[in-house]
Order: C-alpha cells, then structure tokens, then sequence
C-alpha cells in the first residue's frame, strides 16, 4: 500500500472480486495464479495464492472490499475506484 492508494496488485484483485461478483480467498488466490505466467519455483503458486489474503485485508481496511459469510464483494468504493458495473 503506497500513500494509502491501492498497488497495482490490489486493484488487480479488486477487479477479479468484481468481475466475479464474489469471491472466497481461495478462490482469489487460484485466480491470481492463473493470471500469471507460469514459473518452475515450486515456491510460487503458494507464494501468489497466499498473497490474496494480503490483499483482501488492506483492501477491506480502506473500504473497499465488504466480507460477508467468507466471501468478499467489492463496495461501492471499489466498484467506482476501477469502473467496475455492479454485478
């Protein structure tokens, strides 16, 4: 988090969630992961998944992402922040 503005990386998640309408953590993860190239570190798909909790949280600190029963749906905030339609 930079200044209090979302990364590159949070903005990546925050469109995934919207463009999914909702998403679990693992599901986020495994979506992070297929929007990679590929690598031969065995490190890196646990690394890239384990990421999507990172972002989730800072995401939901500045309003916006809402958790609702393990899922996360972007509010109105994050919609407006990447010109995402509601779902």
């Amino acid at each position: 988090m930079s200044e209090g503005y979302p990364t590159a990386a949070q903005k990546e998640a925050l469109r995934l969630i919207c463009a999914h309408g909702r998403l679990d953590t693992d599901e986020l993860g495994a979506h992070l992961v297929r929007a990679r190239r590929s690598s031969s570190n065995p490190g890196f798909t646990p690394a890239i998944a384990r990421m999507a909790g990172t972002l989730t949280w800072r995401l939901h600190a500045q309003g916006f992402l809402t958790e609702t029963g393990g899922f996360w749906s972007a509010t109105a905030a994050g919609r407006k922040l990447i010109s995402c339609e509601p779902t």
